[in-house]
């Protein structure tokens, strides 16, 4: 593998919502929210991937987003730029555009609604990496593209020179196990669903990609610390903590709910695009009440941050 910024990468790495004012990108929220994550210990951010409603975003768009995640994150933290499709000549050019703008990373989803078989998708990951010079990580989350990454799929790709890691969104604990003994150990395994973090840890994960983040940066960064310094007792602690709003936060699609309480933050308009809809009542005590447990907790967190990197 090819040196790069994602080396020696841990901790919690947010995935970015996109607001939306009007119908238009609120590019002045979104630069504050970026702000936010890296001042309260976030290891990367990470635009345009499920959480930022990228199906709905134009190239042009996507292509904004990017611009200002690079501008404000400064060089301070690496930018994991969501660059997937269904289509690889549209994959490879995303990428480039990624490229061009500053990314240091590119995610990669596994391609949906066509299906491929795992040959497939061997092919067009193969061709994305070989196409560009950025790191690339590929995201597996089957509940969304119909189709997963084969353990033997993955270990073939993690061979290529520009693969360098995978966001696990599969739910699937058996691969993830097999995982950890398959594949290289510069390899990044991250974690992509917040209520399975404990486990991918145990299991030799470097970090996550997370959703929960939005709402807690501090104690999503503060949790991955614990860890990494061996302090079960406050690991524990605060898993037991965010365990509510983990699941409170999947209440409805993602992201419907950490929209909506983004926006009870003050920090966004709940605003969505169709076929998004806007958080159903019957959720808004259970979401309500799980950021109301939270908020404490995390004000005392992002009072004395402490980064990542300085641990790792």
């Amino acid at each position: 593998m090819h040196h790069h910024r994602l080396d020696r990468l841990r901790g919690s790495m947010v995935a970015l919502v996109t607001p939306f004012q009007d119908g238009r990108i609120d590019e002045e929220a979104f630069t504050r929210l970026c702000e936010r994550q890296i001042r309260a210990g976030s290891s990367a951010l990470v635009p345009c991937g499920t959480t930022g409603e990228a199906p709905t975003l134009t190239h042009v768009e996507q292509s904004r987003l990017i611009h200002l995640a690079v501008k404000a994150a400064n060089g301070r933290v690496p930018v994991i730029a969501g660059a997937g499709s269904n289509c690889t000549a549209t994959t490879i050019e995303m990428i480039r555009h990624a490229q061009v703008l500053g990314a240091d990373a590119a995610l990669c989803i596994v391609p949906y609604y066509n299906r491929p078989s795992q040959e497939g998708l061997f092919r067009h990951f193969e061709a994305v990496q070989a196409s560009t010079t950025l790191p690339v990580l590929l995201y597996d989350v089957p509940k969304r593209t119909g189709t997963a990454l084969e353990l033997d799929t993955i270990v073939r790709l993690s061979r290529l020179p520009n693969i360098v890691g995978l966001k696990d969104a599969s739910g699937d604990m058996a691969r993830a196990g097999r995982l950890r003994y398959a594949l290289p150990p510069e390899f990044l395994r991250l974690c992509g669903d917040d209520g399975l973090l404990a486990e991918h840890l145990a299991l030799g994960g470097q970090g996550s990609i997370s959703v929960t983040a939005n709402i807690a940066p501090a104690l999503c960064a503060e949790i991955q610390e614990a860890w990494a310094l061996h302090d079960s007792d406050r690991f524990v602690t605060l898993n037991e903590q965010l365990a509510e709003l983990n699941t409170a936060l999947f209440a409805e699609s993602n992201p419907v709910p950490v929209k909506w309480a983004l926006a009870r933050l003050g920090l966004i308009s709940d605003e969505l695009r169709l076929p998004l809809t806007p958080l159903a009542q019957r959720h808004h005590q259970r979401v309500r009440l799980a950021l109301q447990a939270i908020l404490p907790a995390e004000a005392q967190a992002a009072s004395h941050p402490r980064r990542f990197a300085e641990v790792a």
